[in-house]
């Protein structure tokens, strides 16, 4: 096999990446918002999504499918009867107010790459499957990688009674959707079938734009753990209680989120730690808060960091909060341990890329993925295109058409090699 028929050629390539920017732009129509992107799991607009992707998956030779779970999954079979196949893929829901590229990129080009396959009547030793995650974010139930645990068989009966911001149950939100809870376990698949996951995804950060590369691969993807907390005090009028008798919750809260920066930062470089939700009580201009509800974000490279950071900042907010005279109380309710990208799937992935653009760059990921749900049973790699200053989670997300164009051509070139090594 030439290095021609070992990847898309460039006019090919330049077709593909113009498509792919299309279709990003008519995905990004389908919102539950007025304003901005946000789709969410298990919601008309996931229906219309996977009506949509599912039939390009169909034009690209693929036999389609929509899971126990709500993922849509398209196989490309090998020139083997029953063979296993290489998963590619991402998700397909969003954050609120998000970007067009996070998640759908990695659907939408994995289709492509079948498509070339298809076109030029190509068939390898393992079947192709790309599958769209119905939920990567947890934006809707708050619980993160449901598309993805229906995949390993790691999806917990508890979950169906999450609730969303209206109250809805998961239960019934599948209900509603079109799915039977009886068949979530139907949705997982054997351990032999599957031999690789690989996901293509924009980086969420800025290393391959200060580094002036359209490509790298990732190493790792960092570990998380996710808090509800609270600190209690007492309301009382704004106007009549004296500083010094006070029991000032959101006082207390912002002693500790000093604390939260100074010591994240002190203990290591790639932690991080975020309150990305807040609920003052009453919320009323004359009340002093008497209660203030938030969330805790850690994230880093190691479980040993994150777990030491999670005791200093939570055993901080208990001192703060019984020198003040409040109470604090917290939950933990998500973790995720740190996940290692395979090595030969590194490797692989890194000469591939290095061979088209002259270098490449290994780096983390600090942000979640599918990855790390697959990665508890199959083998995953990852590899990252350049987003414009690394903004993500946000309408200013960005790629470069000639960056999507070198990554179908390092994409199908990695793809190609893994299949004929594994």
């Amino acid at each position: 096999m030439t290095l021609k028929n070992k990847m898309i050629g460039i006019d090919e390539a330049i077709i593909s990446a113009k498509r792919v920017m299309f279709r990003c732009n008519k995905l990004a129509k389908i919102t539950c918002m007025k304003i901005g992107i946000t789709r969410l799991y298990l919601s008309p607009e996931h229906s219309l999504v996977n009506e949509l992707v599912g039939n390009w998956m169909k034009k690209a030779g693929m036999i389609v499918r929509q899971d126990e779970v709500g993922n849509i999954c398209g196989r490309y079979e090998s020139k083997y009867i029953n063979s296993p196949a290489i998963v590619l893929g991402s998700h397909l829901d969003t954050v609120r107010n998000a970007g067009r590229y996070d998640g759908i990129l990695g659907v939408l080009t994995a289709i492509e790459i079948v498509y070339w396959l298809n076109k030029n009547q190509t068939r390898l030793k393992l079947a192709i499957e790309v599958i769209g995650f119905g939920d990567e974010e947890g934006t809707r139930f708050g619980i993160t990688l449901l598309g993805s645990r229906g995949l390993t068989g790691t999806w917990k009966k508890e979950w169906l009674l999450y609730t969303d911001k209206d109250g809805i149950t998961i239960s019934e939100a599948m209900t509603n959707f079109g799915l039977d809870i009886r068949k979530i376990k139907d949705a997982s698949r054997n351990i032999k079938d599957i031999v690789a996951y690989i996901e293509f995804h924009i980086e969420q950060g800025p290393c391959l734009d200060n580094e002036n590369l359209p490509l790298g691969v990732v190493t790792t993807i960092h570990g998380a753990r996710r808090f509800n907390c609270r600190f209690i005090g007492q309301s009382g009028h704004a106007g009549t209680v004296p500083m010094y008798y006070r029991k000032d919750a959101l006082v207390a809260f912002a002693e500790w989120m000093t604390f939260v920066e100074h010591n994240t930062c002190k203990k290591h470089p790639q932690l991080v730690a975020t309150v990305g939700f807040l609920n003052c009580k009453p919320g009323a201009t004359n009340v002093i808060p008497g209660e203030v509800d938030f969330s805790l974000d850690i994230r880093g490279p190691k479980d040993s960091l994150l777990e030491s950071l999670s005791t200093t900042l939570l055993k901080e907010a208990n001192i703060i909060a019984n020198n003040r005279k409040l109470s604090f109380e917290f939950k933990e309710y998500y973790r995720t341990s740190a996940t290692v990208c395979d090595i030969k799937l590194q490797k692989i992935l890194f000469n591939s890329i290095q061979e088209l653009q002259g270098r490449c760059l290994l780096l983390p990921s600090g942000a979640g993925h599918d990855a790390i749900a697959i990665a508890e049973c199959w083998p995953i790699g990852m590899l990252f295109i350049r987003n414009h200053l690394g903004i993500s989670h946000n309408p200013k997300e960005s790629i470069n058409l000639d960056d999507l164009i070198i990554s179908l051509q390092a994409y199908s070139y990695a793809v190609n090699k893994i299949i004929n090594k594994i």
